[in-house]
């Protein structure tokens, strides 16, 4: 696994470049990436470029050893773009202008802006593409942050109703598709559609629901793009976007698919802050982050493109953005890079080189302060180095069991969630934690991933069932479980006729006839376990696997088919995952609090985020607070 760090030469008088670039090699980097926010430098006026300054930047790192990651600078469009076109800008879900002076001030619907980006990106990608220090190039930044997917302008409401022409053909398929009948809600032809915001109460889910599949298209097709433009001009380069943490706005799998590598951005405190963890978790994990945040994002990112996968962002400090923001326990930024090494990461890269005096990141920490002087990390960076060059490459261990995720899953709970606290985010979290806390190597995959070759699969919710998922499944032998509102809703987001799970009846006989959700604190118990925030009536002749104390069924079983019918804790999902394991002949760990495991084909990697120290007794090892032990498979 390659170290490397993001770096901004503008903002950083000339003079210092050659010292930074020498001292990032004597830490141990090899790759920096940059230009990814440069435009303005780049393009001061439109039409006039000016290269030189970073023409000297990329050889001068070049002279050093190390080698670019060149980012395309479409996340930041200069202020004479947006004064030469200012409806290119995103409309908010409230009908506001998103306006000049921070980043992603851009509809990615908007036609001219695109001919922007092809101008700039293809101006770029001739200049650099046979750069021999350019290795990598990085799409844009960051797709969707700060809720930039959904736009409601002139030009998103144009390009939806020429989606919406091919998906549906006539306005007549889909007035029926939508249901519009309800509430007199039909249109007369395509041209009549708008966006589903400032509609008085809620605007109809069917609408919703295909304007974040457009939407997500839209990102889709902005990658590809930049893509084609990349390959035509700097050949036999890996191209990379950085993708986020607990982000679900838009398909990552379709952008994925595009790409030779995936990358995201790990910030394991910030999100631990800004997620729905629990007051306890967050003081127990409060300078380590949750031990399955950093691992959940690995294993979900290395699904989307081919199992080639990076760290383009990796937290070193305190950062800037979350609530509150505590800085990392000694020997956590080892951690976190050795964590993404033992998940198969390419790469690890550090944001950013030195933390900056100014503007709206100036309190984000760096490898360097302000100064220049070694920030904390910096030591363990050099630590995960020399730990990197001891261990060899490792090759990644296949995995046993997957987690199937679905993006769209996601969108439909967030569009009709009917209990507030029906998350699909943290359902398919809180699955993947208890099987972490079991030990396992675990695949997070898309609906439409082979899964022959798995000893369990667990699918949290899949409320619309995917073309050729029930053939798929049906011919799997190894244990399988359904999780609540599987096969709820239809390709046009209705209920399926004979109710659910719909055409998932063919995998397991049970007819789903009622559902509620629970109020927070409200728990329906069972023998030992519980059931929360969701729960659903199950009619069928099978006998339930686990019943609740008042005699209502809650996971069925018929042959390797199982159902859950309710959102299980974690006494209930580490029950159900040690049956599954024993007839897929799965062996289990008892893992204590805070500690995680990792296999690879030659080391077993141990992971202790507690702040105690913690005894794994199958392996004999006691295993010291924060810290990262790699122990040779067969010791």
């Amino acid at each position: 696994m390659k170290l490397g760090c993001c770096y901004y030469p503008e903002h950083w008088p000339e003079d210092v470049w050659a010292e930074d670039a020498r001292r990032m090699a004597e830490m141990g980097l090899s790759l920096v990436r940059i230009g990814e926010f440069a435009w303005s430098r780049i393009e001061p006026e439109p039409g006039r470029y000016e290269w030189d300054w970073l023409d000297r930047a990329i050889d001068t790192l070049d002279a050093a050893g190390l080698k670019v990651i060149m980012g395309t600078p479409t996340a930041t469009p200069p202020k004479w773009l947006v004064d030469q076109m200012p409806d290119m800008v995103a409309i908010d879900e409230n009908g506001r202008r998103r306006g000049f002076g921070s980043r992603r001030h851009y509809c990615f619907s908007h036609e001219g802006y695109r001919d922007e980006c092809t101008r700039i990106v293809t101006a770029m990608a001739r200049r650099y593409g046979e750069h021999p220090a350019i290795v990598m190039w990085q799409t844009d930044n960051e797709y969707g942050c700060h809720d930039t997917v959904l736009s409601y302008s002139k030009a998103a409401a144009a390009r939806f109703r020429v989606w919406l022409a091919a998906r549906y053909e006539t306005v007549e398929a889909l007035n029926t598709a939508w249901g519009n009948v309800f509430w007199s809600m039909e249109y007369g032809s395509f041209d009549e559609v708008d966006p589903p915001n400032l509609t008085v109460t809620e605007a109809n889910p069917a609408h919703w629901l295909d304007y974040r599949r457009f939407a997500s298209d839209e990102v889709v097709s902005f990658n590809r793009e930049q893509l084609a433009i990349l390959r035509e001009h700097s050949p036999d380069r890996d191209i990379t976007h950085n993708f986020m943490g607990f982000f679900s706005e838009f398909d990552h799998h379709e952008v994925g698919r595009d790409l030779d590598v995936a990358t995201w951005d790990s910030y394991p405190l910030g999100f631990l802050e800004q997620f729905w963890f629990s007051d306890t978790e967050k003081r127990a994990y409060l300078r380590q982050g949750h031990p399955d945040i950093a691992a959940f994002h690995h294993d979900l990112y290395r699904g989307c493109s081919n199992g080639r996968w990076g760290v383009m962002e990796q937290q070193p400090g305190p950062v800037n953005w979350a609530r509150f923001n505590p800085a990392p326990l000694p020997g956590m930024v080892e951690l976190w890079t050795l964590e993404a090494m033992a998940h198969g990461a390419e790469l690890t890269s550090y944001f950013r080189w030195r933390q900056a005096p100014f503007a709206q990141e100036q309190m984000h920490a760096g490898l360097l302060r302000p100064d220049s002087s070694e920030a904390e990390a910096a030591a363990e960076v050099r630590a995960a180095a020399r730990a990197i060059r001891i261990l060899g490459p490792q090759t990644p261990d296949p995995a046993k069991v997957a987690v199937v995720f679905s993006y769209e899953a996601a969108w439909i709970f967030g569009i009709q969630p009917q209990g507030r606290s029906f998350r699909y985010l943290e359902l398919v979290f809180e699955w993947y934690s208890a099987l972490r806390q079991c030990g396992l190597n675990i695949d997070i995959v898309s609906p439409a991933a082979d899964l022959s070759g798995y000893s369990m699969v667990l699918v949290p919710s899949l409320p619309i069932v995917p073309e050729g998922f029930l053939d798929k499944f049906a011919a799997l032998s190894c244990p399988v479980l359904l999780g609540p509102r599987s096969g709820s809703k239809t390709e046009s987001f209705s209920i399926p006729e004979g109710l659910a799970p719909g055409e998932l009846k063919r995998l397991i006989p049970l007819t789903i006839t009622r559902v509620e959700s629970l109020r927070d604190g409200i728990h329906e118990t069972g023998d030992g376990w519980s059931i929360t925030r969701w729960r659903e009536d199950v009619q069928t002749d099978l006998e339930p696997e686990f019943v609740l104390a008042d005699g209502r069924g809650i996971v069925f079983r018929d042959d390797n088919i199982r159902y859950c019918a309710g959102w299980p804790d974690h006494a209930l999902m580490r029950r159900i995952i040690e049956k599954m394991a024993q007839e897929g002949d799965i062996g289990l760990l008892d893992l204590p609090e805070g500690l995680r495991v990792r296999r690879t084909a030659s080391h077993l990697f141990i992971f202790n985020y507690s702040t105690e120290p913690r005894v794994l007794a199958e392996a004999g090892e006691r295993v010291l607070p924060i810290t990262a032990d790699a122990i040779p498979l067969g010791r």
